[in-house]
């Protein structure tokens, strides 16, 4: 329990420094500054898999799976590349949202932080729940690997839907009949007072609707870590450190977003291989390097076939 507590801790401490002290005054994060801090989590993120390996060598957490330290840096690092990859989706809608609703490029640092906050709480409870259901019912972990790959499958012969428009979601039409929406955004505001009535600026809007659509990805992302390990330690953990990251990855992608336009082949391989690794995870497991390899060529493959075919147009 002491390691949860100091990891949330920590996690807590830094989004209060990230606000307070990084970010206290509203300004644009320019490409440079966002590539900086991406490459700090990044890092941060692998420094943390020597951590964990160091905390189960010395049983300072209930270990549930038996797994050995080697294995555990490895399923933390696999669960958080898995993670990464699927934001990438992500971004796009996000990008998409902000410009919908016309949130100035200065404000929008402070949507996703507190769009963050929300989705902390929400994978929390989401994997709470998702290792309760495979505990209990081995069955379950079929029911994950067949949505996966649906998922995969649906990615991969999508025709060209019609475009994402956050004016028009059920979210946004429903969150009008509750509280009163001004189109004109006051600053850094979510809420202004007009004429003796509350109400929700775009900014707040956003956010809402980020925070739902965060939910519908974690519905592919959350069973797709799951397909790595059941430990609720090494899940939550390796998918905090990816949202974390995540801000920092969309004001250094938003804007290059097409040139890794292959990216969602990688991500329909690795959708495809954690379903089919839960399909027969009663008959067959992959080693550990198999499954890290398998993901992290992946992504590799899918970013440099990107950059080369753009750089060939």
């Amino acid at each position: 329990m002491i390691v949860w507590i100091i990891f949330l801790a920590l996690i807590f401490l830094f989004l209060a420094l990230d606000l307070g002290v990084f970010n206290k005054n509203p300004h644009i994060i320019k490409p440079k500054e966002a590539g900086i801090w991406t490459g700090i989590w990044v890092s941060l993120s692998f420094i943390f898999s020597i951590v964990v390996g160091w905390i189960y060598k010395n049983g300072l957490i209930a270990n549930p799976t038996d797994i050995t330290p080697a294995v555990a840096s490895m399923k933390f690092i696999t669960g958080y590349l898995i993670e990464l990859s699927l934001s990438v989706d992500n971004i796009f809608v996000i990008a998409v949202i902000f410009a919908s609703f016309k949130i100035p490029q200065k404000y929008q640092h402070r949507v996703l932080f507190w769009g963050i906050l929300g989705a902390i709480v929400f994978r929390g409870l989401m994997i709470f729940f998702g290792v309760i259901l495979i505990n209990k019912f081995s069955w379950m972990t079929y029911l994950f690997g067949a949505f996966l790959i649906f998922t995969a499958v649906k990615m991969l012969f999508k025709g060209d839907e019609e475009e994402f428009n956050p004016k028009k979601s059920f979210v946004y039409r429903n969150l009008r009949k509750i509280i009163p929406i001004t189109s004109h955004a006051d600053g850094e505001h979510f809420f202004v007072k007009r004429r003796h009535i509350t109400a929700a600026t775009p900014l707040f809007v956003a956010l809402i609707v980020i925070e739902v659509m965060d939910m519908l990805f974690a519905l592919d992302s959350v069973p797709a870590i799951l397909a790595i390990t059941s430990d609720p330690f090494l899940v939550f953990s390796s998918n905090i450190f990816a949202i974390l990251g995540l801000r920092s990855m969309y004001f250094f992608l938003a804007n290059m977003l097409e040139r890794f336009s292959y990216l969602e082949y990688s991500l329909i391989a690795i959708l495809t291989f954690v379903g089919i690794k839960m399909l027969i995870i009663h008959y067959y497991k992959f080693p550990e390097w198999v499954s890290l390899g398998f993901i992290a060529l992946s992504l590799l493959a899918g970013i440099v076939i990107s950059i080369r075919k753009n750089d060939s147009n």
